[in-house]
């Protein structure tokens, strides 16, 4: 009984001690964001002064405007960190704000999405933010995240000075942006770490349709200069198909389906001055077909009962010295089965050379980027179609 005794009292002595410490844990808050604006010009001259292509779909998503002066993002960021927990309230204004809320707010992108059946005011300040979340560390290895946060899915992020390359990749373009929901994070090792989740689908702000999607990421660093990310998001539905179903474009046997989404990221720091990249997703969509005559319409529509799309991007990048690199990204896209955004399959290459000033706050990102696609997909002056698009730019970033 004494034993007993004696153990109960250190346990609460313990359990005390921990809120002691927690209480007098203030923690530390900061503040951070940028803003970017960039001018470009396109060689084939679109008609429609965008580069969306020549049905205006979204060949180009964010960086759009040509031979004008354009605001990107403007970014207002605060997050606070103690001991066992984190916050993090990121709002974003301007265009590619707008875009990357796709689902919270109205534009292009939109028209592919299911209007929800709650509130339209729902949309009003929601569109501000990109990520609210908070995490909490239930032990040093295990951390619970609830909230808005932007997906883990992808090499880049919607982040300009985060990002080599100022234009965003079609994987960038065509995958989810941001999802609602829950994750768990374990860190078995300092070097090997899995994430499990549950959300709101694919940039959904609210659950239209009641189908959660599961998410999961394994990452693991082989070597210190070496990490590897498999991503993972499956579910029922999504955004994009079904909109069009609700919109009457697609019958409603194209409602009941599923969809895996598959991607590898990997990053390899090869030398203090070499670093090289790579992206790889592959994302499928299966139906439930009750007839032939269903089946056929599936091939019909899609030309595949089991739609897909999916890419590739390799990166390279080398700095001259502390103030001037040099970056390559190669990047092939399909859409063959136009079940995404871009419905085109496109070969593209961009070489970005970021110039550093004012001790790392400014980036000035001269940039060329080359695409082309089967189709006469881009627009020329006519407001034809053309098989290639050119574009010339600088992109003007500062971050605080």
């Amino acid at each position: 009984m004494r034993k007993l005794l004696g153990t109960s009292t250190f346990a609460l002595v313990s359990v005390l001690a921990q809120a002691q410490t927690d209480s007098t844990d203030t923690g530390k808050l900061s503040f951070s964001g940028y803003l970017d604006s960039y001018y470009l010009t396109a060689l084939n001259r679109p008609q429609s002064g965008n580069l969306l292509g020549v049905d205006q779909l979204a060949g180009r998503a964010f960086d759009r405007m040509a031979d004008q002066f354009a605001l990107g993002l403007v970014q207002a960021k605060l997050a606070y960190s103690n001991r066992k927990s984190d916050v993090v309230v990121d709002l974003t204004f301007g265009p590619n704000a707008d875009l990357g809320n796709f689902g919270n707010s109205g534009g292009a992108l939109n028209l592919y999405r299911p209007r929800s059946p709650y509130s339209a005011a729902l949309y009003g300040t929601a569109a501000a933010i990109k990520q609210a979340y908070f995490t909490y560390r239930l032990t040093p290895k295990l951390g619970v995240t609830v909230g808005q946060f932007g997906t883990h899915i992808g090499y880049e992020v919607i982040d300009a000075p985060l990002n080599y390359n100022y234009s965003l990749s079609n994987l960038f373009n065509n995958g989810p942006f941001y999802h609602v929901g829950l994750k768990v994070n374990y860190a078995f090792t300092p070097t090997t770490s899995l994430m499990l989740g549950v959300v709101n689908n694919w940039d959904n702000l609210t659950d239209d349709n009641k189908q959660k999607s599961l998410i999961g990421q394994l990452s693991f660093k082989p070597v210190p200069t070496w990490t590897v990310y498999l991503n993972w998001i499956g579910g029922r539905d999504d955004t994009y198909l079904a909109g069009l179903v609700q919109a009457g474009t697609l019958p409603k046997l194209f409602d009941d389906y599923y969809r895996n989404l598959f991607d590898l990221t990997t990053n390899y720091q090869v030398t203090p001055k070499f670093y090289l990249g790579l992206n790889a997703a592959y994302g499928r969509y299966g139906f439930n077909p009750n007839t032939s005559d269903e089946t056929m319409a599936l091939q019909e529509r899609f030309g595949s009962d089991t739609p897909d799309w999916g890419g590739v991007a390799l990166y390279s990048n080398y700095a001259l010295n502390d103030l001037v690199g040099v970056g390559v990204r190669y990047e092939y896209f399909t859409d063959k089965n136009k079940v995404r955004y871009l419905q085109t399959s496109v070969n593209s290459l961009t070489v970005t050379a970021p110039v550093t000033l004012a001790a790392g706050k400014l980036q000035v990102k001269p940039e060329f980027r080359f695409d082309t696609a089967p189709g006469r997909y881009f627009e020329n002056k006519f407001g034809r179609g053309t098989k290639s698009q050119t574009t010339l730019g600088v992109a003007f970033i500062y971050k605080y």
